[in-house]
């Protein structure tokens, strides 16, 4: 296992535009790809009110009431974590430059967080982290990469941004809440983990 402090900027509190919201034991890490100029400026995850992340999270039953963005901090008392794989810079995926990305970073987190599910909230994102291009990257639940922690499963959602309104599907999200509540519902009960659906 990765030790604490081979895994750059655990807090955030540095270099990055808003702090991850990381810690052992969750259930499941939610990754996006950069936060937005808007969400930069407010120090807060999916600030533009034109998102749909908060009310997707309270729709699929994720959290037990809507919250707003400048909550993000108290994900954790619901099982959910909060990072992106370009932490250091903001605005629309197609305007960031190739270093903004870093999966290898991501990974490293995942590898000392372990947490049961990592989802991406946009094909974008998975495609940075797996090298996939996005045209194959299916929504729902992935096959497990090689480097990948085995416990954790892999999945990819529609994102929530305005900017993708058109393409956005509330299914792959009410699925995952589903499979969270799934296991959720395993650990509480001592039982193997339930096999990961298909969509």
């Amino acid at each position: 296992m990765t030790a604490p402090h081979d895994v750059p900027d655990l807090t955030g509190s540095g270099e990055y535009l808003v702090p991850d919201v990381l810690q052992p034991g969750l259930t499941l890490v939610l990754v996006g790809t950069a936060p937005s100029g808007i969400s930069a400026r407010a120090r807060a995850y999916y600030a533009n009110p034109e998102n749909k992340f908060w009310r997707t999270l309270h729709a699929v039953g994720l959290t037990p009431r809507q919250l707003v963005p400048q909550e993000y901090a108290t994900l954790p008392q619901y099982g959910l974590g909060l990072t992106d794989v370009a932490k250091r810079h903001s605005g629309v995926d197609a305007a960031l430059p190739g270093e903004a990305w870093r999966p290898d970073e991501l990974r490293r987190k995942v590898e000392h967080y372990r947490p049961r599910i990592v989802a991406f909230t946009s094909k974008r994102g998975a495609s940075e982290t797996l090298g996939v291009p996005t045209g194959k990257l299916p929504y729902g639940p992935q096959p497990q990469p090689l480097d990948w922690p085995a416990e954790t499963e892999l999945w990819v959602l529609p994102s929530t941004s305005p900017l993708g309104h058109n393409h956005f599907r509330l299914e792959p999200w009410q699925a995952l809440g589903d499979r969270v509540r799934e296991l959720r519902g395993a650990a509480e009960a001592g039982n193997p983990s339930p096999e990961t659906p298909v969509l």
